[in-house]
């Protein structure tokens, strides 16, 4: 039996989000129809996706699909952003994000280059900056990993705490 066709919304900062999201939800569900929302370009990404995410939490709590919204966490912690995230909601009149919602927030410490490093096998920490991939497109092998240690349920220890936070977020929103 398939799994049911969900339109998923991505949200995010920037091409290098937006690559990897995409390409980790193709792998992992061939049959939905990912939509990104188009990012402006001018202005910090972050500030896009904070501004952006109560109008599409809103959406998919009124119309269905899957929400997944991606912001580095930059010199914040996880929960610093999500609190941002939370605050931005309030500020536009929708209530925050709250358990059964299908929405997944991913917030990559300090920012995606980490995950990147500890896919590549390096021992990471979630404060230092790692070098941006060139292209940004070439993060296929950073996903084609990830979805490995994802289908066996094994992150490599150490694995950055906000991975590992990101792959619980995943497993909350889709069907099984």
């Amino acid at each position: 039996m398939s799994r049911p066709r969900i339109r998923i919304t991505v949200l995010c900062e920037d091409k290098q989000h937006e690559t990897f999201i995409r390409r980790f939800l193709k792998k992992r569900n061939k049959h939905s129809p990912v939509y990104v929302v188009p990012r402006p370009n001018k202005g910090a990404g972050e500030q896009f996706v904070r501004d952006t995410y109560p109008k599409y939490l809103d959406a998919v709590r009124k119309r269905g699909g899957i929400l997944v919204a991606m912001i580095d966490g930059d010199k914040y912690s996880m929960e610093q952003r999500l609190k941002q995230m939370d605050e931005a909601c309030k500020q536009k009149g929708v209530l925050p994000r709250k358990p059964g919602d299908k929405v997944a927030v991913f917030v990559p410490m300090r920012n995606i280059e980490t995950w990147f490093a500890y896919l590549d096998g390096e021992h990471v920490n979630e404060t230092d900056t790692y070098p941006r991939l060139q292209p940004q497109r070439e993060c296929q092998r950073h996903v084609n990993v990830l979805v490995q240690m994802y289908v066996e349920k094994n992150l490599r220890t150490p694995a950055p705490a906000s991975l590992e936070a990101a792959c619980r977020e995943y497993e909350n929103i889709l069907p099984h």
